[in-house]
């Protein structure tokens, strides 16, 4: 077995935790900066920070770079607030390079600020979903050793919850608190100036928990040569976004697809973006036209929700829709058109990949397709030997160029996702002659609803922690409106108790355990479930039933 990677000369990191807990270097996925020009020039010296806020502050301090319902700051008041929280960090709770701080809030522009100053001091940041509950954040804490956290006052009560439980946090600052020990108070005595850390273009400034077929989710490490290098192709080849554009959408930022939606690709081009911390299908129209939206990062089960509320209304400024999180049918498309006369570009990516690497472009989408590999990247389709497929035949769908997988501490699901220099992101797709991806199905147990990744196997361990549960499955059930729907088959020590009553019971033990948008939306009771001979519960036998019922 090779060595770790471990951190050179160049590094910036004195806590060489992360750089310690990347998986060797002969299990990364083949990574190639030769396919585009721009890829290639990136430096060995990059903190993303200083490429994404400072240079464009420097260039146009006064253009309106965030904005909610309460706040709009400019590309200069942005890095003047990012600056003194750096010193906060720095200062006053001594976070060094290679330390890990977590972010928990919504979508708004101290978010924004927290994330770019945690970038500024060549720290990592480790986003956290609002929805999670303390069980869920303490795990997080302590399997990436956070200490540091910065959270939204609203949002406190779950962290301080996992606090309790957690070996390593130590420390929860907040936001929009009131109070000598909020973020604001501590903020407002320090310097609007900061020297950025040097960081090098392979220091790890991201660890992003992503839920897979297991209970636990996993960690991936992303560098600031990769946030740079989506910014190029995700966006660059895609959106081709302009400085005049304006940017909103409904993914959190937590999400790498809004990490890169809202935040990333909007500052690379010097855009502005308008963050939605809650709000209502007609409270999202609305919004689009009052801030004179141009570009909507969203999911199809949203643009469904959107298109027949728009016979009474339009969306003038919109020249771009962007899709990702779950298939988008081509009726949904056809609809949207038909609706607004706006094409919606399909994409599909992965939280190992960071952000999307197969997308519609242009004139050149084909409804009902994914789309084709977006420049930069190369992806295939494999079969069950690791060859590619020939074109029309179904098979696993296989993806490399400038960013890849790199769970942290995880050799296991590492050597699962990447075989032969190829990232196998659990998919299967066939790809047509003219280079087109049409999406079939997932490969393992992950259920996709509404653009939310959730694990089956993560809600049979909380269902059977419930009294009366014997046994259980968790599945993706199809559903016309969210893609899937999280359906649990349950078997009780006492069949009698099978009730409505009990259904919501069980509905609600999950919502108050972990996040509330995984729970089982709906719920069978039966007798037993289908296993092998070597007692394995076969989930696809129950996947079957659910698709020929409908």
């Amino acid at each position: 077995m090779s060595e770790p990677w471990a951190p050179g000369g160049s590094t910036a990191h004195v806590d060489h935790f992360a750089a310690e807990n990347l998986p060797p270097k002969s299990s990364w996925a083949e990574i190639d900066f030769t396919r585009l020009p721009e890829l290639a020039a990136l430096t060995d010296r990059i903190n993303c920070a200083t490429e994404l806020l400072d240079r464009k502050a420097a260039a146009h301090p006064d253009r309106v770079a965030l904005r909610d319902s309460e706040t709009s700051w400019n590309y200069g008041e942005l890095l003047a607030q990012a600056n003194r929280i750096a010193h906060v960090l720095t200062d006053d709770l001594d976070i060094r390079p290679g330390n890990r701080v977590l972010i928990r809030s919504g979508n708004n522009p101290m978010y924004a600020a927290c994330w770019f100053a945690i970038m500024k001091v060549g720290a990592i940041a480790v986003a956290t979903m609002p929805l999670l509950r303390a069980r869920e954040l303490s795990y997080m804490a302590d399997f990436a050793r956070i200490e540091v956290a910065l959270c939204d006052s609203k949002l406190a009560d779950e962290l301080h919850q996992a606090r309790s439980g957690s070996e390593h946090l130590r420390e929860i600052v907040c936001f929009h608190a009131d109070g000598e020990d909020g973020l604001e108070a501590r903020m407002a005595g320090k310097p609007d100036l900061f020297d950025n850390v040097d960081t090098a273009a392979d220091d790890v400034c991201i660890i992003a928990f992503t839920s897979g077929t297991t209970g636990q989710p996993k960690a991936c490490m992303h560098f600031h040569r990769d946030v740079m290098a989506v910014c190029l192709t995700s966006c660059g080849q895609i959106v081709q976004p302009r400085a005049d554009d304006i940017f909103a959408g409904t993914p959190p930022l937590a999400f790498t697809y809004g990490l890169g939606g809202l935040l990333l690709f909007p500052m690379h081009a010097g855009a502005s973006v308008l963050l939605l911390e809650g709000y209502t299908p007609e409270g999202l129209i609305s919004a689009i036209n009052k801030h004179n939206v141009t570009v909507l990062f969203t999911a199809p089960t949203m643009y469904r929700t959107l298109t027949p509320l728009l016979d009474e209304t339009t969306l003038p400024s919109l020249r771009l829709c962007n899709s990702a999180g779950e298939v988008l049918p081509k009726a949904t498309w056809d609809a949207w058109h038909e609706a607004t006369g706006l094409s919606i570009h399909d994409g599909i990516g992965a939280t190992e990949m960071l952000h999307t690497f197969i997308a519609g472009r242009g004139k050149g989408i084909r409804p009902g397709a994914t789309g084709k590999t977006i420049p930069g990247f190369e992806a295939t389709v494999l079969d069950e030997k690791g060859e590619t497929a020939p074109p029309g035949v179904i098979g696993r769908l296989a993806v490399r160029g400038p960013t890849g997988c790199r769970y942290m501490a995880n050799p296991e699901r590492q050597a699962g996702y990447v075989l032969h220099g190829w990232n196998l992101t659990g998919d299967s797709y066939l790809r047509d002659e003219d280079g087109y991806f049409w999406y079939q199905s997932r490969t393992d147990d992950l259920i996709v609803s509404a653009g939310y990744n959730i694990s089956g196997p993560e809600i049979e361990a909380i269902l059977l922690e419930f009294p009366g549960v014997a046994d259980c499955a968790v599945i993706g059930s199809p559903d016309a409106r969210r893609g899937q729907i999280v359906k649990a088959f349950v078997v009780l020590r006492n069949p009698e108790q099978a009730g409505p009553g009990l259904v919501k019971a069980l509905q609600e033990h999950v919502k108050a355990t972990i996040a509330p948008y995984k729970y089982p939306r709906a719920v069978e009771f039966v007798d037993d479930l289908p296993r092998t001979a070597t007692g394995k519960v076969q989930r696809f036998a129950l996947r079957d039933r659910e698709a020929s019922s409908c």
